[in-house]
């Protein structure tokens, strides 16, 4: 089975390209906004901080390298936190578009989803009448109609140029039990190397549900095909995020919490920053007697380069 967390790492995702600015005032937009929830969560407990960009003018999800180094050093220099940066981009960016930032940054850690998938946001429609900026409604009616692609072929391509080109390890994102299977194939191929950082996802529309049967089936056929060379971590959409995030930490996983997985700390009630998603989790592992690890720690459970080896 996974190797048990010693202590638990928390990784914070502090804007992601699912939520539009319509959706909360406290999501993080522009590059001075992205920092501060960066560096705020570090303070708070996160190890790891999962990182995507969005255009300051209009806050739509950018792949500009540019913009992510607006704020990349800012979060260095005022943290030791692991700077995890997104392949997965936003709906509609090309693999090129998802590679720009992390070949021109060369991180510890990037994220890479393993298979293709539909990707459904269009529900989120029936919440708002309306939007401030344009592109939001067609952003998330696009996705009715959209498959996040990720070939074998484009999984191969990101684990030579990010993984060998420039030793980063990923955050294995896993959407469903094919997943876990497809991630089987790229170890049996000699293509990714333990300890596997495997992130199983619950509640996105194309993938798993965010049942607690499902997370269990996860670890199970995680556990068969994996053994001892993994480290498992657990994040859910919305009002599942919290509920399953501690459910799978007293299972022996880490957790990723942050406003790109939801906008709420608890029913009816807005996060105002990342900050208190990361305190509360770390407070609900402290309260099971689980540590949270450092960044240093995290450094060491997954066997990254260190942060004096990228280029920001």
């Amino acid at each position: 089975m996974a190797k048990p967390a010693q202590k638990v790492i928390i990784t914070c995702a502090v804007t992601g390209s699912i939520h539009t600015p319509t959706m909360s005032p406290h999501l993080p937009i522009t590059p001075d906004e992205i920092a501060e929830a960066a560096v705020g969560a570090a303070e708070a407990g996160a190890a790891i901080i999962h990182l995507h960009a969005r255009d300051p003018k209009d806050g739509r999800p950018t792949p500009d390298p540019g913009v992510f180094m607006e704020f990349l050093p800012r979060i260095k220099q005022q943290s030791d936190a692991v700077v995890n940066i997104t392949t997965g981009g936003g709906h509609g960016m090309t693999l090129a578009e998802r590679l720009a930032a992390p070949l021109r940054a060369s991180p510890e850690m990037c994220s890479l989803n393993m298979g293709s998938m539909n990707f459904g946001l269009f529900p989120l429609l029936d919440r708002y009448p309306s939007f401030q900026h344009d592109w939001e409604r067609q952003h998330l009616e696009n996705s009715r109609d959209f498959i996040f692609r990720n070939t074998f072929k484009d999984i191969e391509s990101v684990l030579k140029e990010l993984g060998e080109g420039h030793g980063t390890r990923f955050e294995f994102e896993c959407y469903d039990m094919g997943h876990l299977y497809n991630l089987a194939h790229f170890l049996d191929r000699g293509l990714v190397k333990p300890p596997l950082f495997v992130q199983t996802i619950f509640g996105i529309l194309g993938g798993i549900g965010a049942d607690p049967e499902n997370l269990m089936h996860m670890r199970r056929i995680a556990d068969k095909l994996f053994g001892d060379s993994y480290r498992w971590s657990i994040l859910a959409a919305g009002r599942h995020q919290m509920p399953l995030c501690t459910m799978g930490a007293t299972m022996g996983a880490n957790v990723r919490v942050g406003l790109e997985d939801s906008l709420y700390l608890g029913k009816g009630t807005l996060a105002e920053t990342n900050a208190q998603q990361v305190a509360k989790i770390r407070g609900i592992c402290e309260s099971l007697s689980l540590d949270i690890a450092t960044p240093q720690e995290a450094r060491e459970m997954l066997a990254l380069k260190g942060g004096d080896q990228v280029a920001f």
